[in-house]
Protein backbone atom coordinates (compact mmCIF):
# COMPACT_ATOMS: atom_id res chain seq x y z
CA UNK A 1 0.00 0.00 0.00
CA UNK A 2 0.99 3.47 -0.52
CA UNK A 3 0.03 6.37 1.73
CA UNK A 4 -0.30 9.81 0.51
CA UNK A 5 -0.21 13.16 3.00
CA UNK A 6 -1.07 16.35 0.59
CA UNK A 7 -0.33 19.17 1.90
CA UNK A 8 -0.21 22.75 0.81
CA UNK A 9 3.62 22.89 -0.34
CA UNK A 10 4.68 19.01 0.20
CA UNK A 11 3.14 15.75 -0.57
CA UNK A 12 4.92 12.68 2.19
CA UNK A 13 4.09 9.82 0.55
CA UNK A 14 4.57 5.85 2.65
CA UNK A 15 4.85 2.48 1.81
CA UNK A 16 3.88 -0.42 3.71
CA UNK A 17 5.71 -3.85 3.58
CA UNK A 18 4.33 -6.73 1.47
CA UNK A 19 2.06 -8.38 4.16
CA UNK A 20 0.56 -4.91 4.77
CA UNK A 21 1.66 -4.79 8.53
CA UNK A 22 4.00 -1.79 8.93
CA UNK A 23 4.41 1.53 7.27
CA UNK A 24 7.49 3.58 6.48
CA UNK A 25 8.68 6.85 4.96
CA UNK A 26 9.06 6.47 1.68
CA UNK A 27 9.66 10.16 -0.14
CA UNK A 28 8.39 13.68 -0.37
CA UNK A 29 7.32 15.07 -3.00
CA UNK A 30 6.98 18.99 -3.53
CA UNK A 31 3.48 19.87 -5.08
CA UNK A 32 3.33 21.37 -8.49
CA UNK A 33 0.09 21.21 -10.40
CA UNK A 34 -2.51 18.21 -9.12
CA UNK A 35 -2.35 16.76 -12.53
CA UNK A 36 1.35 16.27 -12.09
CA UNK A 37 1.15 15.43 -8.31
CA UNK A 38 -1.62 12.56 -9.71
CA UNK A 39 0.83 11.13 -12.71
CA UNK A 40 3.69 11.37 -10.02
CA UNK A 41 1.62 9.50 -7.06
CA UNK A 42 0.13 6.80 -9.69
CA UNK A 43 3.71 6.42 -11.00
CA UNK A 44 5.25 5.64 -7.36
CA UNK A 45 2.58 3.14 -6.78
CA UNK A 46 3.21 1.17 -10.20
CA UNK A 47 6.78 1.34 -9.53
CA UNK A 48 6.07 -0.06 -5.83
CA UNK A 49 3.62 -2.49 -6.88
CA UNK A 50 1.06 -1.23 -4.45
CA UNK A 51 -2.51 -2.58 -4.15
CA UNK A 52 -4.07 0.80 -2.84
CA UNK A 53 -3.13 4.17 -2.60
CA UNK A 54 -4.70 5.92 0.77
CA UNK A 55 -4.79 9.33 1.11
CA UNK A 56 -4.85 11.41 3.68
CA UNK A 57 -7.98 13.39 4.65
CA UNK A 58 -8.42 16.34 6.90
CA UNK A 59 -11.49 15.96 9.59
CA UNK A 60 -11.90 18.47 12.30
CA UNK A 61 -13.03 17.23 15.85
CA UNK A 62 -16.20 16.35 15.08
CA UNK A 63 -15.22 13.98 12.18
CA UNK A 64 -16.34 16.30 9.44
CA UNK A 65 -13.76 17.12 6.68
CA UNK A 66 -11.76 19.97 7.17
CA UNK A 67 -10.71 23.20 5.56
CA UNK A 68 -7.99 20.59 3.42
CA UNK A 69 -10.43 18.10 3.00
CA UNK A 70 -11.78 19.46 -0.55
CA UNK A 71 -7.72 19.64 -1.32
CA UNK A 72 -7.63 15.31 -0.87
CA UNK A 73 -10.54 14.67 -2.60
CA UNK A 74 -9.91 16.28 -5.64
CA UNK A 75 -6.06 15.08 -5.97
CA UNK A 76 -7.81 11.31 -5.50
CA UNK A 77 -10.29 11.97 -7.77
CA UNK A 78 -6.66 13.08 -10.07
CA UNK A 79 -5.14 10.26 -9.14
CA UNK A 80 -8.12 7.67 -9.72
CA UNK A 81 -7.80 9.45 -13.30
CA UNK A 82 -4.29 7.98 -13.42
CA UNK A 83 -4.38 4.33 -12.62
CA UNK A 84 -6.68 1.30 -11.79
CA UNK A 85 -5.22 1.19 -8.47
CA UNK A 86 -7.91 1.51 -5.89
CA UNK A 87 -7.65 5.02 -4.29
CA UNK A 88 -9.23 5.59 -0.69
CA UNK A 89 -9.55 8.47 1.57
CA UNK A 90 -8.83 8.25 5.19
CA UNK A 91 -8.69 10.44 8.22
CA UNK A 92 -5.69 12.32 8.48
CA UNK A 93 -6.44 14.42 11.46
CA UNK A 94 -3.23 14.95 13.50
CA UNK A 95 -0.66 12.53 11.46
CA UNK A 96 1.48 15.42 11.31
CA UNK A 97 1.39 16.80 14.88
CA UNK A 98 1.81 12.77 15.76
CA UNK A 99 5.00 12.61 13.21
CA UNK A 100 6.75 15.77 14.75
CA UNK A 101 6.19 14.55 18.15
CA UNK A 102 7.53 10.97 17.47
CA UNK A 103 10.69 12.42 15.42
CA UNK A 104 11.39 14.83 18.63
CA UNK A 105 11.46 11.59 21.30
CA UNK A 106 13.55 10.04 18.50
CA UNK A 107 16.29 12.97 18.98
CA UNK A 108 15.72 14.04 15.30
CA UNK A 109 17.30 17.47 14.92
CA UNK A 110 15.39 20.50 13.74
CA UNK A 111 16.27 20.95 10.14
CA UNK A 112 15.91 16.89 9.57
CA UNK A 113 12.34 17.21 11.06
CA UNK A 114 11.38 19.54 8.70
CA UNK A 115 12.83 17.08 5.94
CA UNK A 116 10.79 14.23 6.60
CA UNK A 117 8.10 15.39 8.57
CA UNK A 118 5.42 14.71 5.33
CA UNK A 119 7.13 11.24 4.45
CA UNK A 120 6.85 10.09 8.11
CA UNK A 121 3.10 11.48 8.62
CA UNK A 122 2.27 9.87 5.59
CA UNK A 123 3.55 6.76 7.60
CA UNK A 124 1.54 7.65 10.79
CA UNK A 125 -1.80 8.06 8.64
CA UNK A 126 -0.80 4.37 6.30
CA UNK A 127 0.42 2.89 9.66
CA UNK A 128 -3.31 3.78 11.37
CA UNK A 129 -5.18 2.28 8.10
CA UNK A 130 -3.20 -0.76 8.86
CA UNK A 131 -3.82 -1.00 11.93
CA UNK A 132 -7.48 -0.50 11.57
CA UNK A 133 -8.24 -2.70 8.78
CA UNK A 134 -5.77 -5.43 9.61
CA UNK A 135 -7.09 -9.32 8.79
CA UNK A 136 -9.25 -7.52 5.65
CA UNK A 137 -8.46 -8.90 2.03
CA UNK A 138 -6.04 -6.61 0.52
CA UNK A 139 -7.93 -4.98 -2.60
CA UNK A 140 -8.35 -6.20 -5.91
Amino acid sequence: MLAIDPGERHIGVALSDPSGTVARPLTTLRHEARATDAARIAALAADHEAALIVIGLALDADGRPGPQARHAENLAAAVREQTQIPVRLTDESFSTQAAQASMRAAGKKRRARREQVHAVAAATLLQGYLDGHSGEAPPG
